[in-house]
């Protein structure tokens, strides 16, 4: 098991089948730095084109169709001391009646402090000059090449992961990809200094980042993504409309309860149907995301 030191020179705005940047082997950790999601670096030089420009692809040697990637966030730290966003909220969670009266777009700068631990507005707005919410760093954007040759823009999100914006995606999960192709072909990028649930409008805190991950190949067969924290499991599905998101993730939810817990479909019914929890991943792009959760304490004894 070795660590692996990248700095990329290219950056890719689809998701799909390139030449590997770097072949790694499984159990290896990649220590690589990503650009924000309009291409800035951490000297904030554009090296990149919106959106989402990814580092990678990367090569899991071992990895086979069929297989999971399992990809472990071990650390996420900002290159930067700036971060940016956008107001106002999305038109996709007003109610139409309202959008009339939404102010002009603007970009604006936040000062993300290393030290404080927090994040907190260059020029702060009315109401907000004692604002400061604690930095967590999470990835906006990753995952593996799709099958069939294709190429998904990292605007959006399917089977494969790509721009799902979900807060779980921080250090200490551990993220499972369906892989399509041989060497899954990771890329990983969009980190956020700090986001609520939904990146409701249109983005996190975006910055540049060095991000630390661990490969593992499972010889196992998903169909979507899915995930595990210190506390809890997941699934994720991303499509749209929202209903159809989850739909995908308590399908896979229960596919996982009974491979690896052996609940039937009436006994996961009836777990599910007390303690599932549903979280709001990205409401703003092509496709939603929505994860399905259940505490691990609830199987601890199954």
């Amino acid at each position: 098991m070795a660590t692996h030191r990248f700095h990329p020179t290219r950056y890719y705005n689809v998701i799909g089948t390139a030449e590997p940047c770097l072949r790694v082997a499984d159990g290896d950790t990649v220590v690589a730095d990503t650009i924000d999601a309009s291409g800035l670096d951490a000297n904030e030089v554009a090296v990149g084109a919106r959106p989402n420009p990814m580092t990678g692809p990367f090569f899991v040697e071992g990895a086979e169709p069929g297989d999971t990637l399992s990809v472990r966030i071990d650390r996420l730290t900002p290159s930067r001391a700036t971060g940016w966003t956008y107001s106002p909220l999305a038109f996709t969670v007003m109610d139409p009646a309202a959008i009339p009266d939404r102010p002009a777009p603007q970009r604006v700068v936040w000062d993300i402090g290393g030290n404080t631990g927090t994040v907190r507005l260059r020029d702060p707005v009315k109401g907000l000059e004692d604002f400061a919410p604690p930095l967590q760093p999470m990835i906006g954007c990753f995952g593996v090449a799709p099958a069939g040759g294709q190429a998904l823009s990292t605007a959006t999100s399917a089977q494969n992961g790509g721009n799902m914006d979900y807060r779980l995606f921080a250090p200490g999960t551990t993220a499972w990809f369906p892989v399509a192709v041989p060497g899954a072909l990771f890329y990983l990028g969009d980190g956020h200094a700090c986001q609520g649930d939904g990146e409701i409008v249109g983005t996190g805190i975006e910055t540049s980042f060095e991000m630390e991950v661990t490969f593992r190949v499972l010889k196992r067969t998903i169909a979507w993504p899915r995930g595990e924290t210190a506390e809890d499991i997941f699934t994720v599905g991303n499509a749209r409309p929202l209903d159809q998101a989850l739909q995908h993730a308590t399908t896979e939810m229960v596919r996982w309860l009974a491979e690896d817990y052996g609940l039937d479909a009436r006994a996961a019914s009836h777990l599910m149907g007390q303690v599932v929890r549903y979280d709001v991943g990205n409401v703003f792009n092509p496709a939603f995301t929505v994860g399905c959760r259940i505490a691990k304490r609830w199987l601890t004894k199954l």
